[in-house]
């Protein structure tokens, strides 16, 4: 009896010493040089539920300022299971930008595009960026696109009017997402229509989660509705392939170009869903958010309203149709102020995010390959840069480059080979929005409020009452 105990005790002490082992490796990571400062929380975890705490949207994480004042700009943690470096840095920011290509993203993230989403393979990924700016390119934004934006909006504002009761996020939604099937699929079968309404309805909007792919979590969650969502998307085009029936400018520009007829049904799936996926879970929010700073500042509302009040009535002089034209956004100066000073106040995500893929050095720090890096604009929020920099206000940019996406001081739309070619447009979307709201009698609901976990949370809705 008393050998058993002594075995047993022996098993419990390995045991110990391996888990003692193994959480010390974990709190330890090593590399060839010394690496930045910072904790790795507890093993597996992490610092995942400190990470993912609400806060005010328009300021950087108190995770992150914290660590920021303990560590300094550069420090490394661990999230969603993996190991990542985290910068506040510019130059390091945009040097990682230009070198690194595969994007960082949690494993959650790859269940929902993915293992081999378009972003991961280079050539898929330039492949796709080429077509997406054929398409969204601000010569298609020109020619094609500004008209659909501009009826649809109307279309919903004058609902909204009617009904006397707009979100504006769900609008914005219903907006994106209705140009972009046109413009992609064509016309859809009802059935087909509906069934992809149902999965952007149950879609999980928290994308950043840890791995676990089981019955009741929300990458099961994630990765059902994704399936769903690919199926219908992939029944409808080869439907409308095999039966000769008109196809969107898409999918003419992928099975009608030579030089892309490469690309294989799965493919053309993947990006499609891909497209939809990212455009509607970003620009609805951000408006959204743009909509609450403006009701909250009346000396903008009033400038915006001077504007848009002045290309109507600029219409009727001339009389012409009520349609924008390109000549019509490109003359809103004050809005586009106002966009570019909501998308830097509302930049308070990492907007680099790469898997590191070679050794980099870093002052006195040796930054590993294969880290997930997490870039933070954290220079929209310098003094030194933007007087009084935590303050909405537009005019900040009078007389500055309206057009610029980025540059060393502002990195809304991230750098490099991964900057957002729909950041355009984004502008669009967002400018034509504002010109209709701004047609009506408009307030949005005081208790309206914005918050962040990663994503952009309004947990009050974003309803404005319009007449």
């Amino acid at each position: 009896m008393v050998e058993v105990y002594e075995f047993w005790a022996v098993i419990v002490s390995l045991i110990v010493v391996k888990l003692c082992h193994w959480i010390y490796q974990w709190r330890n990571p090593k590399g060839n040089g010394k690496l930045p400062p910072g904790s790795m929380g507890y093993p597996i975890i992490g610092e995942t539920y400190e990470f993912m705490k609400l806060h005010d949207a328009i300021q950087l994480p108190t995770f992150v300022k914290e660590k920021l004042l303990r560590h300094g700009p550069v420090f490394k943690t661990s999230l969603f299971g993996g190991k990542v470096i985290i910068s506040t840095d510019i130059g390091l920011n945009m040097e990682i930008a230009k070198t690194n290509h595969i994007p960082g993203m949690p494993k959650s993230l790859e269940r929902l595009f993915g293992a081999t989403n378009l972003f991961v393979n280079k050539d898929t990924h330039k492949h796709a960026r080429s077509l997406t700016n054929q398409f969204l390119g601000s010569q298609a934004l020109k020619l094609r696109m500004i008209q659909d934006i501009d009826f649809l909006a109307r279309t919903h504002m004058k609902e909204g009017a009617r009904k006397g009761c707009l979100d504006v996020k769900e609008t914005a939604s219903k907006i994106v997402i209705e140009c972009l099937s046109k413009k992609v699929m064509g016309e859809m079968e009802p059935e087909a229509a509906k069934e992809l309404t149902l999965c952007w309805t149950f879609f999980p909007r928290d994308w950043f989660r840890f791995a676990w792919n089981f019955p009741g979590t929300g990458v099961y969650r994630i990765v059902k509705a994704r399936n769903r969502m690919m199926k219908v998307i992939k029944e409808t085009v080869v439907k409308k392939r095999a039966s000769g029936k008109e196809l969107g400018e898409f999918l003419e520009t992928i099975f009608g170009d030579t030089e892309s007829v490469t690309m294989s049904i799965e493919i053309a799936t993947e990006y499609i869903f891909t497209l939809f996926v990212i455009a509607n879970e970003t620009t609805p929010g951000v408006l959204a958010a743009t909509i609450k700073l403006i009701s909250d500042n009346p000396k903008v509302m009033q400038e915006l309203r001077r504007e848009h009040e002045g290309i109507v009535q600029d219409k009727i002089k001339k009389d012409e149709t009520a349609d924008l034209t390109w000549e019509d956004y490109k003359s809103m100066t004050f809005t586009q102020m106002v966009i570019n000073e909501s998308l830097r106040i509302t930049s308070t995500v990492p907007t680099v995010l790469r898997i590191i893929d070679h050794e980099i050095k870093f002052g006195d720090y040796t930054i590993p390959a294969g880290w997930i890096f997490m870039g933070y604009p954290y220079v929209h929020f310098n003094p030194e840069k933007y007087d009084d920099p935590l303050a909405f206000n537009p005019w900040r940019w009078k007389g500055k480059d309206l057009s610029t996406i980025v540059s060393k001081t502002y990195l809304p739309f991230g750098s490099g080979t991964r900057l957002c070619v729909g950041a355009e447009f984004v502008k669009l979307q967002m400018a034509i929005f504002i010109h209709h709201l701004f047609r009506y009698r408009w307030s949005m609901k005081a208790e309206t409020t914005l918050l962040r976990r990663f994503i952009l949370v309004l947990p009050r809705g974003s309803d404005v009452q319009i007449s």
